[in-house]
């Protein structure tokens, strides 16, 4: 029997632009190829000179590496400067938060991200249809992978 998951009846969110999840901490955010190309286009830069200049190579179980935008040395996103400076064309995983699989996984983390996110419990009610609509959303969308180079 599959369980019944804890948003069942939904869940509030509405971004207050605060910009917590963009800044102060380390974290990878990863680009599928449509993020790539949106980014690349808002900043009217080839895709190869994009990644040279925006992304870093993490390395991923299995022998591949995933590619994520860089940080700033003081770990904020390297797109943030006072605001989102690509916010039209942020990424996938930037547009579709708190709706993560690791934020979803129990009540008590999602609680837990809400103590940094004052978006989190306020605004629309995201019906569990939208949820699992942006969720599969993300599965739908692969990572930008290589291979190790041995």
């Amino acid at each position: 029997m599959k369980k019944t998951p804890f948003y069942e009846e939904g869940l509030r969110f509405s971004c207050a632009r605060c910009s917590a999840c963009c800044r102060y901490e380390s974290g990878f955010v990863f680009l599928s190829s449509p993020d790539l190309d949106a980014l690349s286009g808002e900043l009217k830069m080839k895709t190869d000179e994009f990644i040279a200049v925006y992304c870093r190579w993490i390395g991923a179980p299995g022998g591949f590496f995933q590619l994520s935008l860089r940080e700033k040395s003081n770990l904020d996103c390297i797109f943030w400067k006072e605001g989102c400076t690509v916010y039209r064309a942020r990424p996938r995983q930037c547009r579709s938060f708190p709706f993560w699989p690791s934020v979803l996984e129990s009540r008590a983390i999602w609680e837990n991200t809400a103590l940094s996110c004052p978006g989190m419990g306020k605004g629309p009610l995201h019906t569990r249809e939208e949820i699992e609509g942006c969720l599969l959303g993300q599965l739908g969308e692969a990572i930008i992978t290589r291979e190790l180079l041995l």
